[in-house]
């Protein structure tokens, strides 16, 4: 794929959408937006230059990331399941836990006639699959300025201009960013975000086991974080250590043999035996969100919407579900991808679901990061009720598999369209009873 576009006549850098940020979230949606919307003209902005050895850029790492059911279901019908599958592990079993309590609850996927809660994959497989299949968009379609980024935003009534730091100047009827938490085109756009520092740190690794998991799943929390593993494929786990960042970056130091102890030692025997860690990463935890998912001509998706703290694995989930609602949304309003209709509607559907699933993470990490002795009794009850009550199970279970607030947007859309069509219709039919009273008055 090319590069920065500096040779681009300026009507060749008129777009009907421009995505800020080629990562997961923007490649993704950039892919679909070629599959089911082929009249939309589209650019890419990406800071960072392709990785030739591994085919993507190199915002896709060795992290490893849980899809939810609702996201699994999402990505067969986008067509991407049936080649991802092959590197992914089901999750067929969840325990969570809080260390040093008696609290436990426990979800399996055949209590909810399941083969899977959901499936862990590395996000290399991923970023290999759209890179592979963005590669054959004709660039009349596609068009990719790399490595490059937006330096300054003018908004008129009908587009958005944008200035990048190459000196290419482009508009678009819309804007969407896909940058991530740190996005700067979003403090260009005048859109403000909230932060909340949980003054922890993620230590991110894949681990070997001597036994087989069996797909399952555990989240222990502790008072310093939750520790979360994964099942992934040929018998490894991937490790979430939520913890200090002094403590992180202790543990990061440590030689292989003796990580693998500390290790075992901070989460017992659940999982059996730890044989081996890959390489180890850290990432500081804050809560960034973003104080509105839409403005004129803009809207934004993933990380540069919601990035949220790993405690439940919902931050790709969501993301998923954004682009759900944007690709709708530009299939109702394609003749005008950036429409007042479009943005309003987005706002609208995004800002529900996000809400939910922020404050159920931020809740999550400040019940469980917290040495209070009332507060563990209280979630050690809370769990082992979770754990014996259907009636509390089921919900939970709903939200955390992604399939309550799918649904839920998806209905919404569903009348969004129902109304479109009705005042489609009603107006057709007004016209047509203006042009027979017409007719009746001449005669």
């Amino acid at each position: 794929m090319s590069s920065a576009q500096s040779t681009a006549t300026e009507s060749d850098n008129n777009f009907d959408l421009v995505i800020a940020g080629g990562g997961m979230t923007g490649a993704m949606l950039a892919l679909q937006i070629t599959r089911q919307l082929p009249q939309l003209r589209i650019a890419i902005i990406e800071h960072q230059a392709p990785d030739p050895a591994a085919q993507h850029t190199t915002s896709f790492d060795s992290r490893s990331i849980a899809l939810s059911a609702g996201s699994v279901a999402l990505l067969a019908s986008w067509g991407l399941w049936p080649e991802l599958k092959p590197h992914a592990c089901a999750i067929e079993h969840i325990q969570v836990s809080d260390r040093g309590h008696f609290g436990k609850s426990r979800l399996t996927a055949s209590e909810f006639g399941r083969s899977a809660l959901g499936y862990v994959i590395e996000i290399e497989w991923i970023g290999r699959l759209l890179y592979q299949q963005l590669q054959q968009v004709p660039p009349r379609q596609l068009c990719w300025f790399r490595p490059d980024q937006i330096s300054a935003i003018q908004t008129e009534r009908d587009v958005r201009h944008l200035q990048l730091q190459s000196g290419a100047t482009l508009s678009c009827r819309l804007l969407v960013l896909c940058e991530g938490g740190d996005s700067p085109s979003r403090a260009l756009a005048g859109i403000d975000a909230l932060q909340h520092d949980y003054q922890q740190s993620a230590l991110i690794a894949n681990v070997a086991v001597s036994t087989p998991h069996q797909g399952k799943a555990f989240e222990r929390f502790t008072v310093d974080g939750p520790l979360a593993l994964l099942p992934l494929t040929q018998q490894r786990y991937s490790l979430v250590w939520t913890c200090q960042p002094a403590q992180a970056r202790a543990l990061q130091a440590l030689p292989d043999a003796e990580f693998v102890t500390a290790l075992q030692q901070a989460f017992g025997y659940s999982a059996g035996t730890f044989s081996s860690v890959g390489n180890r990463v850290l990432y500081p935890l804050k809560l960034k969100t973003a104080a509105k998912a839409a403005d004129h001509r803009l809207v934004l998706c993933g990380n540069s919407l919601h990035n949220l703290h790993p405690i439940a694995g919902q931050g790709f989930n969501l993301a998923l579900r954004d682009l759900d609602a944007l690709l709708q949304l530009l299939a109702l309003h394609h003749q005008d991808s950036g429409a007042y209709a479009l943005t309003r509607q987005y706002q609208t559907l995004r800002s529900t679901d996000m809400a939910q699933v922020v404050g159920f993470t931020d809740s999550l990490v400040r019940l469980f990061s917290n040495d209070s002795k009332l507060l563990a009794l209280g979630r050690s009850m809370g769990l082992s009720l979770l754990n014996q009550c259907d009636f509390l199970k089921q919900p939970f279970a709903a939200l955390t598999m992604g399939l309550s607030p799918l649904a839920n947007q998806q209905q919404q859309i569903a009348h969004a369209q129902s109304r479109q069509a009705f005042t489609a219709a009603d107006s057709t039919f007004s016209e047509t009873a203006t042009d027979a009273e017409t007719r009746l008055t001449s005669c």
